[in-house]
């Protein structure tokens, strides 16, 4: 496990109340598993709100769940609501003596770095995202049916993933997918509003209408989980990479 103190000025609301206040969290990166999370000395966190219970979670820990064995769990009592296993001591010597909080939407109200909103999970800062237009010449296939066929791609390179292929949505072939249900946040690319299912691949592609403007050249266009699809570049097969997003109970939403 990587870890290190982060000089952010970190708060997390229920209502108008402020359950943890730190100039000191320190960030977390389990194993595998490459997004951050935060941790917080007892010290910034109202205590008085964590109860301790034994009512424990169960099946796969899932997005937003920790990642390893749990020495404590608690509920979170705010504002007349009950958070329930919001909050948990991570059994890990790296984390001993640290309270980690659950990020997942329907908890916390609000999660501040400094006085700007983040949501889904902390920003990692030795992330880097580029979205870069291209005249490279993307097909996207799944059980040998063709999706979309494009020579105006946004490649978007984020680190620690797979290169996305954002394509023209007149460039994919919606008629052979369904609108899905979902609905996810990337601290780094904004809401994506629109989903699509496929065939035995639920959430496959997405869209982002919104996006924020260091990737604003993706606004509107569609993306695949290259985990779960099959795609070429200039005709060449692109081998499914493995990433936390090739298990589907990692990929976010509502």
């Amino acid at each position: 496990m990587r870890t290190e103190i982060s000089d952010k000025w970190v708060r997390a609301m229920v209502g108008s109340i402020t359950v943890v206040d730190s100039t000191a969290a320190m960030l977390f990166w389990e194993q595998k598993f490459p997004i951050p999370v935060y941790a917080f000395a007892p010290d910034d966190v109202r205590m008085d709100l964590l109860v301790p219970t034994s009512n424990v979670p169960t099946g796969s820990p899932g997005f937003f769940g920790p990642k390893g064995p749990v020495a404590q769990w608690f509920d979170v009592h705010a504002e007349g609501r009950v958070l329930p296993n919001a909050a948990w001591f991570r059994d890990a010597p790296e984390l001993e003596g640290r309270i980690t909080f659950t990020w997942t939407p329907d908890a916390f109200d609000q999660w501040l770095e400094e006085e700007e909103e983040v949501h889904s999970h902390p920003r990692d800062p030795h992330k880097r995202v580029e979205a870069l237009p291209s005249s490279r010449h993307i097909t996207v296939s799944l059980g040998g049916v063709l999706l979309a066929d494009s020579t105006e791609p946004v490649l978007l390179f984020e680190t620690y993933l797979p290169t996305r292929y954002y394509l023209p949505r007149t460039d994919v072939r919606l008629d052979r997918l369904s609108t899905g249900n979902n609905r996810s946040h990337c601290p780094y690319k904004g809401y994506a509003e629109d989903y699509w299912d496929a065939p035995g691949s639920p959430s496959v592609a997405w869209s982002y209408p919104d996006p924020y403007p260091a990737v604003g050249r993706i606004k509107d266009r569609i993306a695949f989980y290259n985990e779960s699809v099959d795609i070429t570049v200039d005709g060449v097969a692109v081998p499914r990479p493995h990433s936390m997003f090739s298990n589907t109970k990692n990929r976010p939403g509502d």
